[in-house]
């Protein structure tokens, strides 16, 4: 039986996938440039680019943009931990990460007039985070919240989300939706993933006893290193007593 001749890619993408299984290119360390690797396997730079394509969907490859092309340090999984119990909407990590996180004071743009349930142009609190280990990113999530019911003070950044629970009116209701999609060019950018790498986008939405929307959060994790947790406790039913 006569096997198939891999493609030129394909084979470039196997030797590199060997030389990165063997130790000889280590974790965190950078590939020879694209025009490097370009000459030294006689092919067009396209075809080198499609070759490290392949292995930057299989979370072997980072490429981080006017740097290079870099070996994956390994993936630490991510747990999203949902459900109305969850007093903010975060994650939780198998190892230690850093967070960041960034407040800012905006109008609601078009797309979160829907979600929140207010007018446009209304202030809100936007908190952006970031986590990340070392140099390698792990999540985006985007908090809103009305601005008359965010912190007057921001708070540190492992202080806001407890900052913002404390603050806002209590939740009667939680709505969460988990989507699987690909990333936008920017969150692939930022996450440092391939384009065609999915990504778990989860959108919760929290609102009052009256039905105002008190909180709305937009999270992307990466797929290759990322599930959603949810619990349900049933209250079980006792019989009366005789």
């Amino acid at each position: 039986m006569i096997r198939p001749v891999p493609s030129r890619r394909h084979a470039i993408a196997e030797d590199l996938r060997h030389q990165i299984s063997s130790g000889h290119f280590k974790p965190g360390e950078r590939l020879p440039s694209e025009t490097q690797l370009a000459t030294r396997y006689t092919v067009s730079t396209s075809t080198l680019r499609s070759a490290l394509a392949l292995l930057q969907g299989e979370g072997l490859v980072e490429k981080i943009h006017g740097h290079g092309n870099f070996v994956r340090r390994p993936l630490c999984r991510i747990t999203y931990v949902g459900g109305a119990a969850a007093p903010t909407p975060w994650v939780t990590f198998s190892v230690p990460l850093q967070m960041t996180a960034r407040t800012t004071n905006i109008e609601a743009p078009s797309h979160l007039t829907t979600l929140l349930n207010v007018p446009p142009r209304s202030p809100l609190t936007e908190v952006l985070f970031t986590t990340h280990g070392g140099k390698t990113p792990h999540g985006l999530a985007h908090i809103y919240v009305p601005h008359d019911l965010a912190p007057a003070t921001p708070p540190v950044p492992d202080q806001i989300a407890v900052s913002l629970a404390d603050r806002r009116t209590p939740s009667a209701e939680v709505r969460e939706r988990v989507s699987a999609r690909l990333p936008t060019q920017e969150e692939a950018t930022v996450l440092r993933i391939s384009s065609s790498l999915a990504v778990l986008s989860l959108i919760r939405v929290a609102t009052d006893a009256t039905g105002r929307v008190v909180e709305a959060a937009l999270l992307v994790l990466p797929g290759d290193r990322a599930d959603a947790l949810f619990t349900t406790r049933v209250a079980e039913e006792r019989s009366p007593k005789a």
